[in-house]
């Protein structure tokens, strides 16, 4: 029964990419604004593929331009936010050698960033302030890796400083607070010891852990939105970057210690309403 569920999810995913990829490819060149709503229709699928079922506390900001300062767990994080939002990722450079994956990861439309050299953090400001400024919705991974899904990360100040380019007197950036939180599999609290199952970090195969999570067949997911933050010209990154992070880690702190108490969930699925009408470009 997993292997025919695993080749399920791949065909579906196969031709959800087939039918999606003349339409990214036309949308990137001559509609911006579909093209940062058809990688979410794509998630949607692979929501829906991975059995993930997501709570939403809060709500997304509507101002533009927005960076969106997250916690980073796995992979799947792409999947739960990605599916509810028409966002781009900020992405680690070795992202783009992956196969099929750097595919994907360009066609979501992510920013590519080299962290290893001091000398590529100005481009990489730079393209990141040109989206913003372009009026996008940009998700900051800003623990700049993967943590256990248990603990926070320090973020770090120096990519949210990106967003000093792009803003200015009359339209300051908005940085929102995000806490993903991973509570159950099939309907059942993850504790400590089953965390490594959707936690994806070291030297870690992507393969395997997809193979193992589409086995699970069912994921509970908490996405928090936190206040929003006015990043303008003469803000502080590092206060900005420390009052995102202290929020994240409250909301991560009280989604844990609730669970899957009273928990309702949105199975995400490509004809779930939107959560933000605000189209970029």
């Amino acid at each position: 029964m997993g292997k025919l569920r695993l080749a399920l999810v791949l065909v579906s995913l196969l031709l959800t990419t087939l039918i999606l990829l003349p339409l990214q490819l036309f949308a990137m060149r001559f509609r911006p604004a579909l093209a940062a709503r058809v990688p979410m229709w794509w998630q949607r699928v692979a929501a829906r593929c991975l059995g993930l079922r997501v709570r939403i506390e809060g709500a997304p900001a509507t101002d533009r331009p927005l960076l969106i300062v997250s916690n980073h767990t796995s992979w799947v994080d792409i999947v739960t936010l990605g599916s509810l939002l028409p966002v781009s990722f900020i992405a680690k450079s070795e992202v783009g050698g992956w196969p099929v994956v750097k595919w994907l990861a360009r066609l979501q439309r992510s920013v590519f960033i080299d962290r290893t050299r001091r000398t590529a953090t100005a481009a990489s400001n730079s393209a990141i302030a040109a989206r913003l400024a372009s009026g996008e919705a940009l998700v900051l991974f800003a623990e700049g890796t993967t943590g256990d899904g248990i603990t926070v990360l320090p973020f770090r100040s120096a990519l949210v400083g990106a967003a000093r380019e792009a803003s200015g007197a009359d339209q300051p950036i908005t940085i929102q607070p995000v806490a993903i939180v991973y509570v159950g599999f099939q309907g059942l609290p993850i504790d400590r010891s089953r965390m490594a199952e959707i936690a994806w970090h070291g030297h870690m195969d992507l393969a395997p852990h997809l193979v193992s999570l589409v086995e699970i067949g069912a994921v509970d997911a908490v996405v928090a939105f936190g206040t929003p933050i006015r990043f303008g010209p003469d803000a502080d990154r590092k206060q900005v970057t420390a009052a995102a992070e202290a929020e994240v880690r409250a909301m991560v702190r009280s989604i844990r210690s609730r669970g899957l108490k009273n928990i309702t969930v949105m199975a995400a699925s490509p004809d779930a309403p939107i959560l933000s009408e605000t189209e970029s470009g």
